[in-house]
């Protein structure tokens, strides 16, 4: 079967991505902006896409016209509900459509989401998968960009 989905934690990955946003407390809406754009462009390099779960309590809604629209599906919990919780409703709904990988560190829910037939996936892991789509995808843009340039060059 395909991979159909990849559902992230998304304070359990930026606990473990540093580099991203660096300095910026770990649940600042600068660094859910710079996680969102990653995932974005991981998403249009691999062609799967991705939802992204946050914890919602105490996230400061934002003023209708702040709000962007990101190419992935970003969801907040409400109150009462947890991200793990939607991850693993999200999950268990996904998988009569293939494959779903989930992106976390949380151990118990790792092992919830593996009874319901997901994958799962280490935050390191999927880091260094997302690190290296983005190289593989720098290495191709340059190498197009340069054909490109020769057959232009070229006058084809």
């Amino acid at each position: 079967m395909a991979l159909v989905r990849i559902l992230v934690d998304g304070y359990s990955l930026l606990h473990n991505w540093p580099e991203l946003a660096p300095g910026k407390p770990r649940h600042s809406a600068v660094a859910r902006k710079e996680l969102i754009h990653v995932l974005t462009q991981y998403q249009d390099a691999s062609g799967t896409p991705v939802t992204l779960f946050f914890d919602g309590a105490g996230v400061p809604p934002r003023p209708a016209e702040a709000q962007e629209k990101p190419a992935i599906e970003v969801l907040y919990s409400r109150v009462g509900q947890t991200a793990d919780q939607m991850i693993e409703r999200s999950a268990h709904r996904l998988r009569e459509y293939g494959e779903v990988l989930v992106v976390t560190d949380d151990f118990a829910e790792r092992d919830t989401v593996l009874s319901l037939g997901a994958m799962v996936s280490s935050c390191l892991g999927f880091i260094q998968t997302v690190e290296n789509a983005m190289a593989d995808l720098k290495r191709e843009i340059k190498h197009h960009n340069r054909r490109e340039q020769t057959r232009f060059k070229n006058g084809r």
